[in-house]
């Protein structure tokens, strides 16, 4: 029987583990899931105003989708101004920056993430920051807008540094007495992978599995969702679990949270579950847009595995027109206000066409049930 996401969110608090991991498609409902875990551990905040004024006596910190919103583009092309990424007042960006000086940890963590030449610049007041390209040379780029990926990245590299200084501060507590922090019981973390190829996305998981076991060892919890099986599979083993959890979303918008043994490799044979649940839609005329992110991870696994550098490669004739058709509906942003239309008919036999194009031509276990 299925759950709402608070039953859900209730459930994980009184699991009450150190370290909850939570695979998920996107679009099923992490970020949604980290806004009802929060409003129970911080069911005495009267409003979300209230809730974000101060980081004192907070019982839960958390990083989603909604994190970005507190930084916006000032782009006055009219008068030719330089494009600022702006920053909403905040008291964990004042924390962060004002009150610690992270200022240069936020710009290293950025920079290894992306490209060391380009360059953050905050204002002395930091509401606003400026990009620049150095090359070292007269050639240097300045005042550039970056790119949505890069946006994603830095913003995390904020909340990143934020987490590290906030258990830094709580392990020296000691010598540094009462903190902003003492009430702190949770880190909820939903999806920080963004634009990162393979290798600097193990190792933003492994960097984010220090955090968590130095968070551990002063008490902290830790809830983490995800839609990439990599950085599932690397947290799960960096941090030693025995179990973790599938979200998963019923057509009657209800949700089932199951807990699963083993990595992602070995536990939910991910491309069988992807393969299974896109038949599903296919046979009772229920596909939807997030089919398309689906048939999208299906080929990505595949090609991974066949050793193609690109997923379209394993596309049918006229690969363009397909590629173009599935990035339609699968480019991810949590920023757009533009609405992409459902399905038609003829994209919905196009789901189905280019499954049946996977399934023949590369070699799919034929029978998918019982593939745990």
């Amino acid at each position: 029987m299925g759950q709402t996401l608070t039953e859900v969110a209730q459930y994980l608090r009184d699991v009450d583990k150190k370290v909850q991991l939570i695979y998920a498609f996107n679009g099923t409902g992490k970020t949604r899931l980290s806004r009802e875990f929060k409003k129970l551990i911080n069911a005495n905040e009267t409003s979300e105003e209230e809730a974000d004024s101060s980081i004192k006596k907070r019982k839960i910190l958390y990083y989603n989708a909604f994190s970005s919103d507190l930084f916006y583009w000032d782009n006055d092309i009219e008068n030719d101004e330089e494009p600022k990424l702006k920053i909403q007042p905040n008291a964990f960006t004042t924390w962060i920056l004002k009150d610690q000086g992270q200022e240069e940890n936020i710009i290293k963590h950025f920079q290894h993430y992306t490209n060391d030449k380009l360059t953050p610049k905050f204002s002395p007041d930091y509401s606003e920051i400026t990009f620049s390209f150095q090359k070292g040379d007269e050639s240097n780029t300045e005042n550039i807008k970056i790119s949505k990926g890069e946006e994603s990245n830095f913003i995390w590299c904020v909340f990143y540094s934020l987490f590290e200084q906030i258990i830094y501060t709580l392990d020296n507590k000691e010598e540094s007495g009462e903190t902003e922090f003492d009430e702190l019981e949770y880190i909820f973390i939903d999806d920080p992978v963004t634009s990162l190829d393979e290798n600097h996305l193990i190792e933003l998981a492994v960097n984010v599995a220090q955090l968590i076991k130095f968070g551990k060892k002063i008490g902290l919890k830790f809830v983490i969702t995800t839609h990439s099986p990599l950085f599932y599979n690397v947290l799960y083993n960096e941090l030693g679990l025995k179990s973790g959890y599938i979200l998963k979303k019923n057509e009657d918008n209800t949700y089932e949270i199951e807990e699963k043994q083993g990595d992602s490799n070995c536990c939910f044979s991910y491309h069988l579950h992807l393969r299974k649940i896109i038949e599903d839609a296919i046979t009772n005329n229920a596909i939807e847009k997030f089919h398309f992110t689906l048939l999208r991870n299906l080929y990505e696994k595949t090609a991974r595995f066949l050793g193609y550098k690109q997923w379209s490669a394993l596309l049918p004739d006229d690969k363009k027109t397909y590629y173009n058709r599935i990035i339609q509906f699968t480019t991810h942003s949590t920023l757009s206000n533009e609405a992409v239309a459902e399905p038609t008919d003829v994209e919905k036999k196009t789901i189905a066409f280019l499954l049946d194009h996977l399934i023949t031509n590369y070699n799919f276990e034929a029978k998918v049930e019982g593939n745990e």
